[in-house]
């Protein structure tokens, strides 16, 4: 559809539509730059608190990926108008201020709609360096991928709508989708990075392959060092997949090379959903290493090297 809009174009229109990256960036000046995104969805959990927090800093996830500082935001609220208490509103909104706080955001208005089911998230603005922009695109040939969060939200959360899920595994996953990607952010901008994105709804091979088609390479991931939620997998094979993982896997699935050493279950992480899920990081090998014991010694452990861009093959994906 948006290719068949004449959007314009303008000199200072930095990051546009053009390779689906995660943030508008249009230049002030020389030195200065605006970052623009927008996200909001419908409730991954049920505690309404919780929800506004992981709606924020998934919101906010966008402005990192691009190297930027978010500054300022606006909520964005679909609401019903009968059946709802406000007090569960205020809630919501309250974990979106209390994550945009943690951020150094300003919350600096709004704006609400009714509709029969209930959506929150945040537009948000940011700066930058021109001269710093992290893109989508860019990965090399010889460089190492870093992921810093684990994979597998999507089944986990839809275990917790089927009312399977621990409260350990719960718990573990909670933690990490209201973790926001300014450690990781700040850390990648010490090195000479590639390209980076965040990885969200279209699961770790969307967004992947939208690094590889749009840098003209073929990204080789080792399945053995794909970082996974502990007991994700086994949700899988209880048939815990979400319908995003389904539509993940009929769209990108035919772009992707799976050797026969992915077992089933693996492949459905690879397709699986994130919310607020981390930094996929792409830049020299030996640069990785060093950014990746960065990353560990700031806390986010779960972080790993996951894979390789190699020359342009037959398909943009292999997990092998």
């Amino acid at each position: 559809m948006l290719a068949r809009l004449d959007l314009g174009t303008h000199p200072d229109l930095l990051v546009g539509i053009g390779t689906g990256d995660d943030a508008g960036v249009m230049r002030l000046t020389d030195d200065l730059a605006i970052v623009s995104t927008v996200d909001f969805f419908t409730p991954v959990v049920d505690d309404p608190f919780v929800y506004g927090q992981i709606a924020a800093a998934n919101a906010l996830s966008d402005i990192y990926a691009m190297g930027g500082t978010p500054r300022s935001a606006l909520n964005i609220v679909c609401w019903p108008q009968t059946g709802m208490p406000g007090e569960m509103l205020l809630e919501i909104l309250r974990g979106g201020v209390e994550k945009a706080r943690e951020a150094g955001v300003m919350i600096v208005g709004g704006h609400s709609v009714a509709d029969e089911e209930v959506k929150y998230g945040m537009a948000v603005t940011g700066t930058i360096d021109p001269r710093r922009i992290v893109r989508n695109v860019g990965a090399r040939p010889g460089d190492s991928l870093i992921l810093t969060k684990p994979l597998g939200t999507g089944v986990l959360m839809t275990a917790l709508k089927r009312d399977t899920l621990p409260p350990d595994l719960y718990n573990a996953a909670v933690r990490t989708m209201c973790q926001l990607n300014d450690v990781a952010a700040r850390a990648m901008l010490r090195y000479d990075v590639h390209a980076a994105t965040d990885i969200t709804g279209f699961g770790l091979a969307g967004h992947a392959m939208g690094m590889a088609e749009g840098s003209g390479v073929t990204i080789v991931f080792e399945e053995s060092d794909l970082p996974v939620f502990a007991g994700a997998l086994d949700q899988v094979r209880a048939g815990m997949i979400p319908g995003g993982g389904h539509r993940n896997r009929e769209y990108y699935g035919p772009r992707v090379r799976l050797s026969d050493d992915v077992v089933d279950e693996m492949a459905a992480i690879i397709f699986d959903p994130q919310t607020s899920g981390g930094l996929l990081i792409a830049l020299a090998a030996d640069q990785a290493v060093r950014l990746l014991a960065d990353l560990q010694a700031a806390g986010l452990l779960d972080s790993e090297i996951i894979g390789t861009a190699t020359p342009a093959a037959a398909l943009p994906l292999e997990f092998v």
